[in-house]
């Protein structure tokens, strides 16, 4: 969910003398890791994930790339362009689906009296519409999406990640979604990752609910480049897939 302790801000010592501004400091006690939308990273993710599809015998190759750019300390840029091979229309089709501009600022960071760090975030999504709904390809709306969560990082490594979004068309078909989502990652062995990652998000147009869940194991190769899988499951009788598989290539910078 990204989502580096004490920046932006002077932070004092409990005997008031003000400790080092730091750049780019950590949450969780090793260098951050990108599968948190609230981590202050550089990185750019190529990335595959196959569904399947609740509706009968559909299924959908989705191809994107997924990264992030610190513009300042407290300012981020995340990006998604996002290329769906699927037959939900019954048909083989493939198109381009989405874009995605994400501006996440952190108005404060810190460590609370016992010693868990933490990272307050708000920003803003933007998603454009590049597919075809005849097509079985994209959502039929461009949307805005305001969002606010926090970063926690605990002594043993664990980081929780919850965060709440609010989706709105601004043209199309009408949106109306809100969206939680608890993200939670712990590091394993020296260079190896387990993320759990869990959304339920509630269409007010229709008044329905669904949710999903993802787990993912990665790999660190080396400073600059890691790997990863994931598996994915739906739950609800909304759901809008059953299960899925992806893999993903990692550069930071």
């Amino acid at each position: 969910m990204s989502f580096a302790v004490l920046f932006g801000m002077p932070v004092f010592a409990n005997d008031g003398e003000e400790l080092p501004d730091l750049d780019g400091p950590e949450l969780s006690g090793e260098e951050e890791n990108a599968s948190n939308p609230l981590a202050a990273v550089n990185n750019t993710d190529l990335r595959w994930q196959y569904l399947d599809l609740a509706s009968d015998g559909g299924h959908q190759n989705d191809y994107f790339i997924d990264g992030a750019y610190m513009l300042q300390p407290k300012l981020k840029l995340k990006y998604e362009l996002h290329y769906w091979d699927t037959n939900a229309s019954g048909s083989s089709q493939n198109d381009w689906e989405s874009a995605h501009l994400k501006l996440i600022y952190f108005p404060a960071q810190g460590m609370f009296p016992g010693g868990t760090k933490y990272r307050w975030a708000l920003g803003l999504e933007y998603v454009h519409d590049l597919g075809d709904l005849d097509k079985g390809i994209g959502f039929g709306a461009n949307q805005i999406g305001p969002f606010g969560g926090i970063a926690l990082a605990y002594d043993s490594g664990l980081t929780l990640v919850p965060l709440l979004q609010h989706y709105t068309s601004v043209s199309g078909v009408d949106v109306n979604i809100t969206a939680m989502r608890l993200i939670a990652i712990q590091p394993l062995k020296p260079g190896w990752w387990l993320k759990l990652d869990a959304r339920v998000p509630y269409d007010w147009e229709n008044s329905t609910a669904s949710a999903e869940g993802e787990i993912q194991l990665g790999r660190n190769i080396n400073s600059g480049t890691a790997i990863y899988v994931d598996g994915l499951i739906g739950f609800g009788g909304h759901r809008a897939f059953d299960w899925g598989v992806g893999i993903g290539l990692r550069f930071s910078y």
